[in-house]
């Protein structure tokens, strides 16, 4: 556990001047007044300033139903609803023998009605505590197979709110029962604050569910992590190759190697769901290469790794290497090494990337790793398990580019293409992880949920673009998305966002002339855009000016008369 409750309390008296801001709306059926302290301490360890409203306990119903409630004039971002296993089995003895046979999924259903009210009347994304699993001890462990016991609804209900959170867009679970199952009822639950005060958490278990949801939060606003760097000797194998041989390092079912055999296949499924992963090691490649390709035992391929780099340089300045061919922040980095040295130089050469502790007995490097709980996400797409493919191919691109002195040359040999077209029911998820991840090439940073990308795409008031880009090494995806607001005379750029793995192929140029002919076929004369600067997007400060924008106060005009297609390298495709 990273923070205990006292120190996230005591960041509430910190000042949170500066911090990106959010409200929240908690509701519970029990005390939540520690929870609201640990999740906004929590959040000031992110950088976050969230604004909590706390509803009177046990009014979920009353608070969702009343349109005159309070909630509703708050507008919060995100609404967390805390109903806990203890009150949830006070109405279960309650229930007569009927109503205990289809208890899981009378609450689902009126749950499902509770969220049909937010929906109708809120934009927010609903966080749902499940429930830690307790065998109330009536039937011992016999309760597992009777339908009617509390054992039995508790653990049908969890499994029934994965459903609806497979088919509600924008309700996500907080999964207390892992953390429970992580850390045990002890810690958990405090009979003596339940009886005095109705406080269901302990402290420390507070502590716990708040960093939970703040990692939850962070998912849903972009604040992710995309890559796992990965030190080789001593971190993904026993040994040093360069000494020991590939025969010697320790790998596979026997002895250490099992550890670190079950920690590369923890990153490999990581890559599956769609982490970069890169090798930086101070090694000579051939030889740190040698396992990848020829040991048996190994997990880890060289096709899993999207940038291999190995070789007796400072691993700071390989690690901002791989940064340079990815094309992504820093804190979207993790980077693991078993040498403290190694990690005390990179945490203070590059502040930004995170770099955890790792014990000092290889065996508890995965369950270390995993309880940090470093990858959250909030989205997944199909792009996803491209990703390392993608990479890989940038890689070659990157080694290509350098046999060319002239830019345009490079870029007319990728033969590049695009299919533009229209946002659709297929492309909805990886538009909307587009908006909350893409933080550089983002002119407003505007965050929109798979739901509001609905409404934009029924909405006769805007019109959309999507673009993929594929070339001769390989296709990139969907990589970029325009949403353009019909206002009077005028088209408004709403959002532009691009991905940073196609910066630098004059996609800008193709994207706004196609900007322009959906301008022109809506009739308008004018189009307007405005970059809103924040810490990450300096990158396209200048870009309207260098389209050919005149700046009028804060807003950039494009005036579609005069307009000239503007030169590029890409063949479009509809």
């Amino acid at each position: 556990m990273e923070s205990n409750f006292f120190t996230l309390k005591k960041n509430l008296k910190k000042d949170y001047n500066g911090f990106q801001s959010f409200k929240i709306a908690l509701l519970g059926d029990s005390s939540t007044q520690f929870l609201r302290q640990a999740i906004r301490g929590s959040g000031f360890n992110s950088e976050l300033d969230l604004e909590i409203y706390e509803a009177d306990y046990d009014r979920i119903d009353q608070e969702i139903s009343d349109e005159a409630a309070y909630l509703y004039e708050f507008n919060p971002d995100f609404i967390l609803i805390f109903q806990n296993t203890q009150k949830i089995k006070e109405t279960f003895y309650f229930s007569n023998e009927n109503k205990r046979h289809n208890f899981a999924e009378l609450h689902i259903s009126h749950l499902n009605d509770l969220i049909e009210i937010i929906d109708s009347k809120l934009k927010a994304r609903i966080i749902y505590s499940n429930f830690i699993e307790i065998n109330d001890g009536v039937f011992g462990n016999f309760g597992n197979k009777v339908e009617s016991s509390f054992l039995f609804q508790l653990r049908k209900l969890n499994f029934e709110l994965m459903k609806l959170a497979v088919q509600r867009r924008d309700f996500f679970i907080n999964d207390l029962s892992s953390l429970n199952s992580q850390w045990g009822l002890k810690t958990s639950f405090d009979a003596k604050m339940y009886v005095n005060a109705s406080i269901t958490l302990s402290h420390d278990f507070t502590a716990i569910v708040a960093e939970n949801t703040l990692s939850i939060i962070r998912s849903l606003i972009g604040k992710i992590k995309k890559c796992i760097i990965l030190d080789l000797d001593n971190t993904i194998w026993g040994g040093i190759i360069g000494d020991d041989g590939i025969e010697k390092i320790q790998i596979g079912e026997l002895g250490i190697g099992k550890a670190f055999s079950d920690f590369q296949q923890w990153v490999k499924e990581l890559k599956r769901r769609g982490i970069i992963v890169a090798v930086c090691s101070k090694n000579t490649e051939s030889i740190a290469r040698e396992p990848f390709d020829k040991h048996p035992d190994m997990v880890l391929k060289m096709e899993d790794i999207s940038v291999f780099v190995a070789n007796w340089d400072s691993k700071v300045d390989n690690i901002r290497y791989i940064q340079s061919i990815l094309n992504i922040g820093f804190d979207t980095i993790v980077f693991i090494d078993d040498n403290p040295f190694e990690r005390e130089i990179v945490r203070s050469e590059i502040q930004e990337i995170v770099v955890p502790e790792l014990p000092i007995d290889p065996s508890l490097y995965l369950e270390f790793v995993k309880e940090l709980n470093l990858f959250e996400t909030s989205s997944l797409s199909t792009e996803d398990s491209n990703r390392t493919i993608q990479y890989q191919e940038e890689a070659k691109r990157s080694s290509v580019k350098k046999l060319f002195t002239s830019e345009d040359d490079y870029l007319k040999s990728l033969s590049m293409k695009s299919h533009v077209k229209a946002f659709d029911n297929f492309s909805i998820p990886r538009i909307a992880q587009l908006t909350q991840r893409s933080n550089q090439f983002n002119l407003r940073t505007k965050r929109y949920t798979e739901k509001d990308v609905v409404l934009i795409m029924e909405s006769e008031g805007y019109s959309t673009l999507s673009f993929t880009l594929e070339d001769k090494f390989g296709d990139n995806g969907l990589i970029a998305a325009v949403i353009l607001e019909s206002k009077n005379d005028i088209m408004f750029i709403d959002t532009w966002i691009m991905s940073c793995r196609v910066l630098n192929r004059r996609m800008e140029e193709f994207i706004l002339n196609e900007i322009v002919g959906i301008v022109k076929s809506k009739g308008k004369n004018k189009l307007v855009g405005e970059y809103l600067p924040t810490q990450k997007n300096v990158i396209v400060k200048d870009l309207f000016e260098s389209l050919g924008f005149l700046q009028e106060n804060e807003l950039w005009i494009l005036d579609i008369n005069q307009f000239t297609p503007l030169k590029n390298f890409t063949n479009a495709q509809y």
